[in-house]
């Protein structure tokens, strides 16, 4: 069995799956919105790409996925050691993120753009402005005691209630015991894991 997993996961065959998942379901895809949030995963045995988190107690990994208006997870980034904060290399991660999804037919132009407070920064609203999308991101207002000068940002509160459908998604992937604390020590293998998760959540409703 993991002789298979690793050839799966070194020539790339669970990120296909993935990446067919989102395809199956394009025409089932809400993308007027788009949910953005972080899942730090405890690391018992170490690895790749593996830091303490304070916030956490533990060495944690970290993976960023997108999901759409219902919850479908249409792409997420790399992973990353657990001590980077969520908005580390974030303006990367949202240029390849895009780009993936506009290269599967995915329209993202006009989409509100939620994510929360860690995400507050200039580039990552700069990405989103670029690729024709609206963030909707909580203002952090980093310790300031007064308001920030200038015209107010853009944000709908109502909307960015909206985020609980990326939440759920964590729920359910979070049903994977295998994914739920990481004991793969390399970050290929722990990633494919993730892709196959998202796949099958991706699937849920076509399974049933």
């Amino acid at each position: 069995m993991y002789h298979h997993w690793r050839k799966w996961n070194a020539n790339g065959s669970l990120e296909k799956i993935g990446e067919a998942s989102i395809e199956a379901i394009q025409a089932d895809l809400d993308l007027s919105e788009l949910h953005l949030d972080g899942t730090h995963t405890i690391a018992k045995k170490g690895g790749h790409k593996v830091a303490y988190q304070g916030r956490k107690k533990a060495k944690t990994s970290n993976i960023l996925p997108i999901a759409d208006g219902y919850g479908y997870i249409v792409a997420s980034t790399t992973i990353q050691a657990g001590n980077h904060h969520d908005a580390f290399n974030l303006k990367s991660h949202l240029q390849t993120a895009f780009k993936q999804m506009k290269r599967r037919g995915l329209v993202i132009a006009g989409a509100f753009f939620n994510a929360d407070r860690a995400f507050d920064t200039k580039d990552a609203r700069k990405v989103c402005f670029n690729h024709g999308l609206i963030p909707n991101i909580a203002e952090n207002k980093r310790n300031r005691k007064k308001a920030k000068r200038g015209r107010p940002r853009l944000f709908n509160p109502e909307i960015y209630k909206h985020r609980f459908t990326a939440e759920r998604s964590f729920a359910w992937v979070d049903k994977f015991r295998a994914l739920v604390i990481r004991w793969d020590v390399k970050d290929t293998h722990f990633l494919g894991g993730n892709y196959l998760a998202f796949a099958m959540i991706n699937l849920r409703h076509l399974l049933a």
